[in-house]
């Protein structure tokens, strides 16, 4: 650099020109790999095989399928066996397309899959009928597991939900890591001679656990690791009392007593913008009970692959491989979600983009597999309705049926193109939220009423529940 000065009574001024230009240089460092990522020569034992599996990194990927969205964005579905870098086998991946064909993929959080061995190589104002939430196949396509079985004697432990009383305080971030953390459990799965890494909720303190289904889909083998307060970690053997690879959500039960049950919410209570707070294991075992912080992006959140829909909470809470199973949590400290998928893309920068199954829903199907063993399909009514709104000269207010599905409960009930739906199953109906919400309660074979505004007249017909079409 040079330099020209000049003086004068008042000041000193500094100038400059710059040099000529010189030639970039590249900067390398280099170091040999640590020994943990070497090839091991001697036969490993478990613990090394998982351990190991957290530097591997495989990738199978198949075409996309596409599915149908009703609203702004197209998505079509890829399942991938996902090798990512920590142990176990690929949850997979779908690839997600938008109107302008801009790429994204929606991963079932993966549950730390590798698939390595053991030498480490490794619409128009109106919605149809709200169908169930779901996923087309278990990620990794290892179909049903092949654990032990459990069946539950007598009354089994439910999922209960705990709705929030006015005044009930607000916990600290801390305070609700040392809620939840507890109730917070490791799954390795076994796929042979590769491990797998998950996330999953204590809801019974005799053993009960929930998680998601692609976690152990295609295992021959299940641990629950469950950590203390001192930073021990205790094994047990996990068997498969029942689960739906479409809904990804699957119950375990491990044989102890007085475990620390996590809390469960409402989370149909949540709105857009509330605090939210998730805890898992990403990228295996090494970063166990990592805490996240977020909001509530959307609530209900219909995201359709494959032809099947699930409706998800929406949040922009951190969530990584291995993940999966694990709670989201609201301010209270109660368990509002399970996670299960993030979007990634190899074409944009997407961050804040998980989903979680509501507990509202999966109330209803952990309950289900307690009693049966499988979920019990969930009724529709047969019935498309406008969203917006109609008010009625008295005040009442109403959806407008727009299309009635032939031979199905609400066409057999009598119900009619033009109607105004005003109340369901007891409950006044003043959106479509209101149907969706009484509809999850029922199942096939109810008797429930449907009252209608007719003609200047209030009718109440009587609807029997029926499966949605196959």
């Amino acid at each position: 650099m040079e330099y020209r000065r000049t003086e004068n009574n008042e000041e000193i001024v500094l100038s400059y020109c710059p040099a000529r230009q010189v030639d970039e240089i590249e900067l390398r460092y280099e170091r040999d790999l640590p020994e943990r990522m070497r090839v091991q020569e001697k036969e490993p034992c478990a613990e090394e095989i998982v351990q190991r599996h957290t530097v591997s990194d495989v990738s199978d990927l198949t075409e996309p399928k596409h599915g149908k969205r009703r609203s702004w964005i197209t998505l079509s579905a890829i399942l991938v066996s996902f090798a990512l870098i920590v142990g176990g086998i690929g949850a997979g991946i779908w690839g997600i397309v938008d109107t302008a064909s801009n790429f994204f993929s929606a991963i079932i959080i993966p549950d730390g899959n590798d698939g390595g061995d053991n030498n480490g190589n490794g619409n128009s104002g109106s919605t149809e009928d709200v169908p169930d939430s779901g996923r087309p196949e278990s990620a990794d396509k290892g179909g049903a597991p092949q654990i032990d079985a459990y069946r539950p004697e007598g009354s089994a432990s439910g999922l209960n939900l705990i709705s929030v009383v006015p005044g009930r305080e607000i916990l600290t971030a801390g305070e609700i890591y040392d809620k939840v953390a507890p109730s917070t459990v490791t799954i390795i799965g076994v796929h042979g001679e590769a491990y797998s890494v998950g996330t999953g909720v204590i809801f019974a303190s005799d053993g009960y656990i929930i998680t998601n289904y692609h976690v152990i889909a295609g295992c021959v083998d299940c641990e629950v690791w469950i950590t203390n307060e001192y930073g021990v970690d205790s094994t047990y053997p996990a068997r498969f009392v029942g689960g739906d690879d479409e809904k990804d959500l699957a119950v375990l039960k491990i044989e102890a007593q007085g475990l620390p049950a996590a809390e469960f919410g409402v989370s149909s209570d949540l709105t857009v913008g509330d605090k939210v707070y998730a805890i898992g294991n990403p990228l295996g075992t090494e970063l166990r009970s990592t805490f996240t912080d977020g909001i509530i992006s959307a609530v209900d959140r219909n995201v359709d692959v494959d032809g099947i829909t699930m409706t998800l909470l929406q949040t922009n809470t951190a969530l990584n491989s291995g993940n999966s199973g694990g709670p989201l949590i609201n301010v209270y400290g109660q368990v509002i979600g399970i996670n299960t998928i993030k979007m990634m893309s190899g074409y944009d920068t997407i961050e804040g983009l998980g989903f979680a199954i509501p507990t509202s829903l999966a109330q209803r199907w952990v309950n289900d597999i307690l009693a049966t063993g499988e979920v019990r399909p969930t009724p529709v009514l047969g019935i498309s309705v406008s969203r917006i709104p109609v008010r009625l000269d008295d005040g009442t207010v109403g959806l407008e049926v727009l299309e009635v599905t032939k031979k199905m409960g609400a066409d057999l009930a009598g119900v009619q193109v033009g109607d105004i739906v005003v109340a369901f199953n007891g409950a006044p109906v003043t959106n479509v939220d209101d149907i969706y919400d009484q509809r999850i309660k029922l199942s096939v074979g109810d008797v429930v009423i449907i009252r209608v505004y007719r003609n200047g007249e209030y009718l109440d017909l009587v609807m029997t529940m029926m499966a949605e079409p196959g």
